[in-house]
């Protein structure tokens, strides 16, 4: 069946919300109803193969969610939701593409439906994401870490002078030195004058105990791939910490491996 016999053949069975023509390469795009988070048009792509279809996004969903984090990668957490998202709607995910498998040519709509409606579930694992804030973060950091070779400890409790005991986010180790990190990760605006004075509170009670002439450093990690800091956050906590960006890794790395 050429291209114009499957797009009338899909005309007639789905709405006129669907805009069918040909594809660039094979195939037929279908243009959907449905949005992606930054409100791009989701399109859904047929093809003929070995004697049935392939409903496909191409892998449209998942490059689109892999530009949204700093290292072009998805967090654990996130291919686990992934993976959900596909058993819930009887997705295959083939080398980065959401794809149906059909037989009949009357099946092919209700496939569209499917591969139309996982794409907005998938692209919106971003939403989901970036209100948890710190978590979400939290994962990309680990990752990093592991990938860069990092000797790291996460979640590390440290006493001050004070006595209070504080949790570090992560304390890595360099040859020549040790880094206590704090993240600073949250997508409310409300939040950041709370949070930059407890890790202010925390480095300043950390950096009192710390002994002449000892080899480790306190860094304050900010998440800036949300634009709610304020020159001051970062300023205030300059006296007491050096100051890394994750929408800066490789300064960040060079921040961790220089000596003190």
């Amino acid at each position: 069946m050429n291209t114009q016999e499957l797009c009338t053949s899909l005309r007639e069975s789905t709405s006129a919300l669907f805009e069918c023509s040909p594809a660039p390469i094979e195939g037929v795009k279908i243009r959907t109803p449905f949005a992606l988070p930054d409100g791009d048009i989701v399109d859904v792509f047929v093809v003929e193969r070995s004697g049935g279809y392939v409903v496909t996004d191409f892998g449209d969903a998942l490059g689109w969610l892999r530009t949204q984090s700093i290292r072009g990668k998805l967090t654990p957490r996130q291919r686990d939701l992934l993976k959900d998202i596909c058993m819930t709607l009887g997705i295959e995910l083939e080398r980065g593409q959401l794809l149906l498998r059909v037989g009949e040519l009357n099946e092919i709509a209700e496939a569209v439906h499917r591969i139309g409606q996982s794409v907005v579930r998938v692209t919106d694992l971003w939403f989901t994401f970036r209100t948890q804030g710190w978590e979400t973060v939290g994962d990309e950091v680990n990752e990093w870490l592991q990938n860069r070779e990092i000797t790291f400890e996460r979640r590390v409790s440290t006493v001050g002078k004070s006595g209070r005991n504080w949790t570090v986010d992560y304390k890595t180790t360099a040859p020549t030195h040790t880094s206590l990190v704090f993240l600073l990760a949250t997508g409310s605006r409300g939040a950041v004058h709370r949070i930059t004075d407890r890790i202010y509170t925390g480095c300043s009670d950390l950096k009192a105990s710390r002994p002449r002439n000892s080899r480790w450093q306190l860094v304050s990690l900010f998440d800036d791939t949300i634009d709610v800091w304020r020159d001051e956050d970062f300023v205030l906590l300059e006296n007491v910490s050096a100051i890394a960006r994750w929408s800066s890794p490789e300064e960040f790395e060079e921040t961790l491996k220089t000596p003190v």
